[in-house]
């Protein structure tokens, strides 16, 4: 068809041929039909070069006393052991759920911790939630074939390994106990992340320990650190006067 309209566009030139081709012919949206009559079917809409970007949220950290409310209230040995990991070692609850009894070394203090994108690394273990382990695998932990470090302790389940709902349920019920109601497995993390910040460790290490891709990640710790801004603050004035004067 598109041969015939090029042949009438011979005895006249200023006629356009109407039959799409090429890159138009493929400017078909879901369900048109294609064909001679294709052409009268509008061009996509060029997406609009702005973007509005949406605002990272800054990772929410526990005050102190929550912290302290919600990890006393837990009970067993696993589930201060869980908390312990996520809040004195910085380490996600999926990658708490993750471990193996043989990713624990508690006499050299080191976990090695599968992260996002099957990366590992290796973190120190407090020497606090060290102990919290050793007891959990010397008199709670339930004997069972599988090598996961967390297990089901009771019911039908008991001896699989702890799934992510599970861990869900265990700090709901805890939420409700307390009235800590931003006591989220994450939460623990972020408190970890924002104590680093305050003291002053250096991002690069904090990286590391958070097992962070982008430095950028790390960095929003910083913000939720105003004791620690305030004095890199302070010790910048400081070296400022010391230069001008």
């Amino acid at each position: 068809m598109s041969g015939l309209f090029t042949f009438a566009g011979l005895r006249d030139p200023d006629a356009k041929n109407p039959v799409p081709r090429g890159r138009e012919a493929r400017w078909l949206a879901s369900g048109e039909k294609s064909g001679m009559l294709a052409h009268t079917r509008r061009r996509h809409q060029p997406r609009s070069a702005l973007r509005l970007r949406e605002p990272k949220k800054l990772p929410v950290a526990l005050s102190t006393a929550d912290a302290t409310k919600l990890v006393t209230s837990l009970r067993t040995w696993r589930d201060r052991a869980m908390a312990g990991l996520m809040l004195w070692c910085g380490l996600r609850s999926c990658e708490v759920l993750a471990l193996h009894v043989k990713d624990v070394d508690i006499g050299g203090r080191w976990i090695t911790v599968t992260g996002k994108g099957a990366k590992q690394r290796r973190v120190p273990l407090d020497a606090d939630v060290a102990s919290v382990i050793d007891v959990y695998l010397l008199a709670e932990r339930p004997a069972s074939d599988s090598d996961q470090l967390f297990l089901v302790a009771k019911g039908t389940h008991r001896g699989q390994g702890l799934t992510a709902a599970g861990l869900r349920t265990i700090f709901r019920y805890h939420r409700d106990l307390t009235g800590v109601a931003g006591g989220h497995p994450h939460a623990l993390r972020h408190t970890f992340g924002t104590v680093l910040a305050e003291a002053g460790v250096d991002l690069a290490v904090m990286q590391a320990l958070l097992g962070h891709a982008h430095v950028d990640t790390t960095a929003r710790y910083v913000h939720l650190a105003p004791v620690h801004v305030k004095g890199e603050f302070d010790a910048a004035r400081e070296r400022i006067r010391t230069q001008l004067h």
